[in-house]
């Protein structure tokens, strides 16, 4: 169970194509076919390809990035399953991911233990509906789960006392390198991971010879930077590590919409911070408003400021947005191909006035 005192710690490999259901510990994360038109370009193009969407002039373009220092290419949104089975039904949810592969994402995030809130009843069902939208399509998929103490969901500070034995690094790698060798894994990534725990992997990696981690899956928003800008970026950096970011959690839970302002409203009512009553309400504080009022100002949507920043960070690999319903979607896809890219400097300016007086509020 995901919690601050037994985290889950991702280690994503990819799995065969013969199976029908996902068949995952804890998390994974797959690349499924762009449509061909995209796979004959990329055939001539490295990475870093810019893509316009078709038939939609009034977008920018889907950009897509190597993760890493793989041969992986994937698109800046990644497309979270996080609600499949509690807040979606299969037939949304299937039109969801169709949704999203139609308009050019390439990734997608699920986990053995989704969806979230995690209940006895549901556990699993986000993994058998996709992979029943998957069993007429070609793709890899990725997973992994070593069990190791770190500070997650609101913890600040590292608790000492809460260290426990966990599956050595290197057997970790070890054993994705048999499934590297089987033909089942293609690239292994963590998350929820400490600059400690990335720069053991590549240690280990380096020196014993093993399948090196190539992504690392961490939250990340407008109010939660700290953790990744302090340390963590410097360790990712294509010149020092290579470890292409995937973030989780760009809108906080829903919060940065603005939908949870109004507690009486259809939106909030439905949401997951009203459903699930104690569940990340560290995401409701001041700064989170004082965000929603910046984005007015500017002529912004929530949407549109919160995703357009994580967008746009120099260190940022893919983006991960779930959604409940197709409209969700769409207006998530559509503020990365259409707020202005970047973002202009007197909206970063007031960004940046606002990170100052508040820094981290998600923390506890």
């Amino acid at each position: 169970m995901a919690s601050s005192s037994s985290p889950i710690v991702k280690v994503k490999p990819f799995f065969s194509n013969n199976n029908t259901r996902i068949s995952s510990l804890h998390a994974s994360t797959s690349y499924f076919p762009l449509p061909s038109s995209i796979t004959k370009f990329f055939n001539k193009t490295k990475f870093a390809t810019t893509i316009t969407a078709m038939a939609q002039p009034q977008r920018s373009a889907m950009q897509y990035n190597q993760v890493g220092d793989s041969n992986l290419v994937v698109s800046e949104i990644t497309f979270g399953t996080m609600t499949f089975g509690e807040q979606n039904t299969e037939k949304v949810a299937h039109e969801m991911l169709s949704y999203a592969c139609e308009h050019g994402i390439n990734t997608l995030d699920t986990a053995e233990m989704y969806p979230i809130p995690m209940k006895k009843e549901t556990q699993g069902l986000t993994d058998i509906y996709i992979g029943n939208w998957l069993k007429s399509r070609p793709r890899d998929q990725v997973i992994g789960k070593p069990g190791r103490y770190v500070g997650l969901f609101g913890e600040f500070f590292y608790d000492p006392s809460k260290w426990r034995q966990s599956v050595p690094f290197i057997e970790q790698l070890r054993a994705f390198q048999e499934l590297i060798n089987e033909g089942k894994v293609r690239y292994i990534g963590v998350s929820n991971e400490t600059s400690y725990g990335v720069m053991e992997f590549i240690h280990a990696a380096k020196t014993e010879g093993l399948p090196k981690i190539v992504s690392i899956q961490n939250s990340y928003s407008l109010i939660a930077r700290c953790k990744f800008e302090v340390d963590l970026v410097e360790v990712c950096h294509p010149n020092n590590c290579n470890v292409g970011l995937l973030c989780y959690s760009p809108l906080a839970g829903g919060a940065l919409t603005g939908k949870y302002l109004d507690i009486e409203s259809e939106a909030a009512k439905n949401g997951r911070l009203q459903l699930f009553p104690g569940y990340m309400e560290r995401y409701n504080n001041e700064a989170t408003s004082q965000y929603i009022e910046m984005a007015k100002k500017h002529g912004l949507s929530p949407v549109e400021l919160a995703l357009g920043f994580v967008r746009d960070r120099p260190f940022m690999t893919s983006t991960i947005i779930g959604a409940t319903s197709v409209q969700q979607l769409k207006e998530d896809i559509d503020a990365f191909l259409t707020t202005e890219r970047p973002l202009p400097p007197d909206v970063m300016t007031d960004i940046e006035t606002i990170f100052k007086r508040y820094k981290d509020p998600t923390t506890f």
